[in-house]
């Protein structure tokens, strides 16, 4: 059994700074150029503060559970037992795809920063396609405590540099490098892609929600979390380190405060980027279906810095961008290990099991040093082509040449679109796209999860108690109250989240077609909801699940359910001397590909 659980050895420090380096990358940097095109300086400020608030009102419910159950594979474990098993399974993987997918994205978006200095397809395709990727998985294969005190590294760099960016922008602004021409129309759009500006804010609120994938991170990797407190007991060989306190201490910080810090950050950016960089300017990125012959194009911020005329800041930029990149690389390639070996550590696989099912036993083991390698080689090669395909644009670019388009603001341009480049780009995007919007499917089972989950022990306080089942009195205001966390506003706070969610995927999501159907946004927006939707269903079929939810109204299968989970939240203690070891008591089956146990259903 212990090839199946991963040392708890992560602090709270490590917790912070690994979802600091999972949420701070190119979606602020990249992507914040491509909202203030396309919706001007209004838009770039209320698409980061809105999505924003959207975010912390779903961590408010990812914490409380969170902090309650810091079990492996959290996000899906929420949903399979308070929601629906199925649902839950599908959760995870598309959990999964969204970190193996970004982690083969950033890779291929560093190379965009690296053309800043050098544009070489050899260079490209052996030291960034191949050496990095490979150096990457090196760092993700040591000891998770060595791996989190290099987390802290980066993302205390990454966060210095975040400062320089912030303190920069605030000198160019007061420079004046620009006539503020933004702030005279703040509700400047790009009319070849939105007939108003409504359409536009809405589509950049679409684009934003890049920004904030990751904020969840804390859900993702509490399996290597430990306690806050610890003592030592015995001595000599026989010492041992007994863990006391609640694991959901260790990331509650993370949790509460992570959407906040990143919602301050980015809305100020925004609004500095407002104030440095007039939204017509044609070096800035607009959205590919669009326009996919546009000029070369470059971060916001690094023209900002161009623009400036201090000579050497751009460069530096640049390189504070190509290090956010591929530090948020490493980190989702992490955290797709970890949700991936959150889903198939507890299939045992056997003689007698589907060949599948011991494919996936044997994918679900560590290493010598508790990590889930086998995992972990999985999320870094099923996408790990995808960065090679820019090989082929280059080489169609080089051949055949690209036109430039000029788009000054004022009229509507001539919109171009296709070409040799297209199909590559496209679909790199699309699967981009896809992994944001996987994320806000995500978010919205979470909040659902919270929904039922509150109104479960609302409804069964009393039975709960009286049988004394622990961490459950949320009503409770005594002294002796064990519940470790209550977020804010509930339960209108996780309704609020829900609905938000499904507007955003169902409605706002679709902004960029009112403008005419284009294949590229619908396939970002919408693919990966019908996949999900299908999978869902084939899953319920090839379970035989039943086509209701898990029927909460019994307290005998609420209780079932809690302590379940409780028991679930000690696996991977180290000090194996306690009661909590043994199958039965440490490792609760929780397959989540086997069928669930009948009271769960």
């Amino acid at each position: 059994m212990k090839r199946r659980m991963a040392h708890r050895k992560l602090r709270s420090i490590h917790i912070f700074m690994i979802t600091i380096n999972a949420t701070l990358g190119t979606g602020l940097y990249w992507r914040g150029g491509q909202v203030l095109e396309l919706g001007g300086s209004l838009a770039v400020i209320l698409s980061f503060l809105l999505m924003g608030i959207l975010a912390w009102v779903v961590m408010q419910s990812i914490a409380e559970l969170l902090c309650i159950w810091p079990v492996p594979g959290a996000l899906a474990v929420f949903v399979r037992k308070f929601v629906d098993d199925e649902l839950g399974i599908v959760v995870g993987i598309a959990y999964w795809f969204t970190y193996s997918v970004a982690f083969a994205y950033l890779i291929s978006a560093t190379a965009a920063e690296i053309h800043f200095w050098l544009d070489s397809a050899e260079f490209d395709g052996v030291v960034l396609y191949l050496i990095i990727p490979l150096i990457l998985i090196l760092i993700n294969s040591f000891g998770v405590e060595l791996y989190g005190w290099f987390e802290v590294a980066t993302a205390v760099v990454k966060l210095s540099c975040l400062v320089i960016i912030i303190i920069s922008m605030i000198v160019f602004a007061a420079r004046g490098t620009h006539d503020l021409a933004n702030w005279e129309n703040p509700t400047h759009f790009d009319n070849c892609a939105a007939h108003n500006w409504v359409t536009a804010l809405f589509m950049c609120l679409s684009i934003a929600t890049f920004a904030y994938v990751g904020i969840e991170t804390p859900a993702a990797i509490a399996l290597e979390a430990r306690p806050p407190k610890m003592k030592s007991t015995g001595s000599g060989e026989s010492q041992q380190l007994n863990y006391t306190g609640n694991i959901g201490d260790t990331v509650r910080f993370s949790a509460k405060w992570i959407s906040v810090f990143a919602c301050f950050a980015y809305t100020l950016c925004g609004l500095l980027l407002s104030l440095t960089v007039d939204a017509t300017n044609e070096k800035l990125p607009r959205v590919d279906w669009v326009d996919q012959s546009q000029a070369a194009v470059t971060s916001a911020f690094v023209l900002a810095a161009e623009l400036s005329h201090a000579p050497g800041v751009a460069s530096a930029f640049n390189g504070f961008l190509v290090l956010t990149a591929l530090s948020c690389a490493n980190t989702n390639l992490f955290i797709a290990s970890r949700m991936l070996f959150g889903l198939i550590n507890q299939i045992e696989g056997g003689p007698d099991e589907r060949w599948y099912l011991n494919v996936l036993a044997w994918l679900g083991r560590t290493n010598s040093y508790r990590v889930p390698i086998r995992a972990m080689a999985v999320s870094a090669l099923a996408f790990i082509w995808l960065p090679f395909l820019q090989l082929a644009r280059s080489s169609a670019e080089s051949s055949q040449g690209t036109e430039t388009n000029s788009f000054d603001g004022t009229a509507a341009p001539e919109c171009q679109g296709g070409g040799a480049t297209s199909g590559i780009t496209s679909f790199i995007d699309i699967l981009a796209d896809m992994g944001s919007v996987g994320v806000l499917i995500v978010w919205a089972c979470e909040c659902w999860a919270f929904i039922r989950y509150y109104n479960c022990i609302n409804r069964h306080k009393d039975e709960l108690m009286e049988r004394k089942v622990p961490r459950v009195r949320r009503f409770d205001e005594g002294d002796d109250n064990d519940y470790p966390y209550i977020s804010n506003g509930q339960p209108f706070t996780a309704y609020f989240g829900l609905i938000a969610c499904l507007f955003v995927l169902l409605v706002v999501n679709g902004a960029a077609l009112w403008n005419g159907f284009y294949v590229e946004p619908f396939l970002s927006s919408y693919l990966i909801v019908i996949i999900f939707i299908l999978l869902w269903i084939l899953l319920k079929y090839f379970r035989d699940g039943r086509w209701s939810l898990v029927d909460l109204s019994d307290p005998n299968t609420v209780e079932s359910i809690i302590r379940g989970l409780h028991q679930f939240s000690f696996s991977g203690y180290p000090n194996e001397s306690t009661s909590n070891t043994g199958r039965n008591s440490s490792m609760w089956p929780l397959s989540l590909l086997a069928r669930s146990p009948r009271e769960d259903r």
